[in-house]
């Protein structure tokens, strides 16, 4: 019957001052809503719902963007986290098996201890994700005897003994489908806030004489973001984490605290990485390349042996072949650059294919766009490109052809040839001394006015 996620993402999040919805910010060049449905992922979900609701239609396409496959619901008013989930039911008809819920402004929660959390439904009907807190503050206390949670309360319902309690509730919870529904249509709001909550759950369960369990985790994987410098502290703490993760697995980072990582950046072994560089989504390193200071890089793949940068962007598409050497103030977008081939200063390469061990020389540029299409350039293996070569696409340069220094090149190059695109230098003996002290004149004119 498998595993159905409901995932809460409808909130405002007015305390983030933004208009952007609270779940689209970023933590490690990823929205938080992301990182949510990553971790349950990992439970191989049977149909994964969001709910939505504040900013809906730009929600829906970060999260269509990630998984086709899940299904959007909208909550038109924010009325509580049972409310929220009980939008879910009609998109969850006709699955069975159990709902993990999870929320969209949690990003730390690790695949493993969803996994726990799954595996405890084996001995209740209810599972509770708590945490012990250095400082329990206002969070909600989960009474438990062992692994049996008895009640969950409210910080301003508990006693002094119960406020002394540090297992603390997390709000992601698991139970079966029928029941978890079930439960969710006796939430009533005779509350201060007339809200429907999810935590009055685990209490009806035990009034029906369910049992109800808790699973604990590191209180780091349930920090909840709700401000900017919650973001800011969130996306240290993933820093931190990402570059002893990266040392740890034999990667060099020669100044560690200056290197910033996407959630999903992939270094090998024996990669070495230069201050200031910043990693954006979807990048491969492979072992023994080279990334050197102040580099960005997005979407890439960059192979072993290659070496990029100071001072080089990449961007999505593309792709290094080994060997390859990128050098300082280069871009490359949506190029594939066979091994050995070398863009090793000031050039831009777009919407191209550079064979293995061309030569492109400094001011190279592809000239891919003509205002409304992208066009893609050619350069054959063994190439030479001479220096401030413009190439207008579409264009081929065949294998071991040259292109001469200053040409634009706006034809065909045949493999082994050479083209020269640029005017016949005029010479005028003498004029350039005149025309210079005309202009001398004019400025000391200038100034006696």
């Amino acid at each position: 019957m498998g595993i159905s996620l409901v995932i809460l993402a409808a909130g405002q999040g007015s305390r983030m001052q933004s208009d952007l919805p609270k779940v689209l910010h970023k933590l490690a060049a990823c929205p938080l809503v992301v990182h949510a449905m990553r971790a349950g992922r990992a439970l191989d979900p049977a149909r994964v719902v969001v709910v939505v609701g504040h900013g809906a239609e730009a929600v829906a396409a970060v999260v269509a963007d990630e998984d086709p496959q899940a299904r959007i619901v909208t909550q038109t008013e924010q009325l509580g986290t049972a409310h929220a989930v009980g939008q879910a039911r009609a998109a969850l008809d006709g699955q069975g098996g159990d709902v993990v819920v999870l929320y969209g402004d949690t990003p730390f929660i690790r695949p493993e201890t969803l996994e726990a959390l799954q595996a405890a439904r084996a001995a209740h009907d209810v599972v509770v994700l708590g945490f012990h807190a250095a400082d329990p503050g206002r969070y909600g206390r989960l009474v438990a005897q062992g692994d049996r949670l008895e009640r969950i309360v409210e910080f301003k319902d508990a006693t002094e003994a119960e406020r002394a309690i540090t297992l603390c509730n997390s709000g992601v919870l698991c139970a079966d489908r029928a029941v978890l529904f079930d439960l969710i249509a006796q939430v009533g709001n005779d509350n201060a806030a007339g809200e429907y909550y999810l935590t009055d759950v685990v209490g009806l369960a035990r009034a029906r004489g369910l049992s109800a369990g808790v699973v604990t985790c590191p209180e780091a994987e349930t920090l909840g973001i709700n401000t900017r410098a919650e973001l800011a502290a969130a996306e240290a703490a993933f820093q931190a984490q990402a570059r002893a993760e990266a040392l740890e697995n034999g990667v060099t980072l020669q100044a560690p605290d200056t290197v910033i990582f996407a959630q999903d950046t992939c270094l090998g072994r024996d990669c070495v990485i230069e201050p200031y560089v910043v990693f954006g989504p979807d990048v491969t390193v492979e072992s023994g390349a080279t990334i050197r200071a102040f580099s960005h890089l997005e979407g890439c793949h960059v192979s072993r042996g290659a070496v990029v940068g100071p001072y080089a962007r990449l961007r999505p598409g593309a792709e290094l072949a080994e060997d390859v050497r990128i050098g300082n103030f280069v871009e490359i977008k949506n190029a594939q650059l066979g091994e050995g081939a070398k863009v090793n200063h000031l050039s831009y390469v777009g919407d191209a294919d550079v064979g293995a061990y061309a030569n492109l020389g400094a001011g190279t540029v592809t000239c891919n766009y003509d205002g409304v299409f992208k066009h893609r350039t050619t350069i054959g293996e063994g190439a030479f490109i001479g220096s401030s070569t413009m190439l207008v696409a579409p264009v081929t340069v065949g294998a071991g052809a040259l292109t001469g220094s200053g040409s634009v090149i706006t034809r065909d190059v045949p493999e082994g040839a050479l083209a020269l695109g640029r005017a016949d230098q005029t010479i005028k003996p003498g004029l350039g001394r005149k025309l210079m002290d005309r202009l001398r004149a004019r400025k000391a004119d200038q100034n006696k006015g």
